[in-house]
């Protein structure tokens, strides 16, 4: 499932700075000052936004519903922005609500594509445009998707696990991925696989197992690569982690068995915890993604879909996603994701997201004072 590269969106659309995104993360820092001080007072109606979940993901409390609400308002929109607490039921009573309440739009982020692609179709009946926030809602009726280019985020997890073991030559691997009920996992293990299928085919590194993390679960995924380490004779040389939070409960299995620090994990997100780890060495790498494009790039497109404005629309989404469900190829904004190292910590702190007294505490001062993190 390939998604097609889009136009540089964000220099020329947004002119946005960039900031520390936390998909799949598990803390969040205090994202209140990010607001926009050029906030419109709300002339253009109301806006509806469904969130997911916040039980594997602080994400979408801590940075992407203050910083929908601030987009939203700066293009002169009520935001009413709610959560669904992962429960498939609220999710539909929330759009029920916001549909009965004549919403000019609906953004979507699905707890799945089920009840993602019905949402849509009730708008759809009621003449409200829906946007596929984060997730492609798979075989939905969506006309526009914003998201992360979800396959270069695996490509990044990829390369970097590639580039941790590159001198050691049949080095063993552990994927463990995120839900299979989620098209970004599916993507992400699409990109990952375009960089290690190769090192797979010629020996360079071997796979042991692959494994989906149902709901994004931290502990089923420490306790699903415990398993699995288990059944290698305890032999592992590097981990493929989807995000953070995998990634931690992994490190935690490492650590009992003595192999933290040694083995490379890769991660997602760009969170406290995950940078704390790259920086002790337990963990590789991580992606940071900066969820302000995303809560802007929506706002805008929202903007032209309330005043029907297709052409304006379409001039935002110059990328394109392929839904096989659907058999179609939905208009779509798609941004860009960034590697993160122990070197370039200091971008993210520096970006704004997470404070520096988030991460340099305790043992971890030394490293932050070498990297100049102050």
């Amino acid at each position: 499932m390939r998604t097609k590269r889009p136009l540089a969106f964000a220099a020329a659309v947004l002119g946005t700075t960039l900031t520390l995104a936390a998909c799949g993360a598990n803390t969040a820092g205090d994202s209140g000052d990010q607001t926009s001080g050029q906030e419109q007072a709300a002339t253009n109606g109301k806006v509806g936004v469904i969130l997911p979940e916040t039980a594997s993901s602080a994400r979408w409390e801590g940075f992407d519903k203050p910083m929908l609400e601030a987009a939203l308002r700066a293009e002169g929109f009520d935001a009413d922005v709610q959560n669904a607490q992962g429960d498939v039921q609220k999710f539909t009573t929330l759009a029920d609500g916001m549909i009965s309440q004549g919403v000019k739009v609906l953004v979507i982020a699905s707890i799945n594509s089920e009840v993602g692609s019905a949402v849509a179709a009730k708008a759809k009946n009621a003449n409200i445009p829906t946007i596929d926030y984060d997730r492609l809602n798979l075989g939905g009726g969506s006309d526009y998707y914003v998201s992360f280019d979800n396959v270069k985020v695996g490509e990044l997890q990829g390369q970097g696990l590639a580039d941790a073991l590159k001198d050691k030559r049949g080095a063993q691997v552990i994927e463990i991925e995120g839900a299979p009920t989620d098209n970004n996992a599916t993507l992400f293990h699409e990109g990952q696989r375009n960089v290690l299928q190769p090192l797979y085919d010629s020996g360079q590194l071997r796979l042991v197992q692959s494994q989906p993390i149902d709901d994004w679960n931290n502990q089923r995924g420490g306790t699903t690569f415990e398993q699995i380490l288990t059944g290698n004779g305890g032999q592992v040389d590097g981990v493929v982690a989807a995000n953070d939070g995998l990634a931690g409960a992994i490190i935690t299995v490492l650590k009992k068995n003595g192999l933290n620090g040694t083995v490379p994990v890769t991660g997602q997100d760009a969170t406290p915890d995950g940078l704390k780890a790259i920086l002790r060495g337990d963990q590789y790498m991580t992606v940071f993604k900066p969820i302000k494009e995303e809560a802007e790039a929506t706002a805008k497109l929202a903007a032209a879909l309330a005043n029907n404005d297709g052409a304006a629309a379409d001039a935002l989404a110059t990328g394109s996603t392929h839904d096989p469900k659907g058999s179609r190829n939905v208009k779509s904004v798609l941004l860009e994701p960034y590697l993160i190292t122990k070197d370039d910590v200091k971008r993210v702190i520096d970006e704004g997201y997470v404070k520096s007294s988030e991460v340099c505490t305790g043992d971890l001062q030394a490293a932050c004072a070498e990297l100049g993190i102050s």
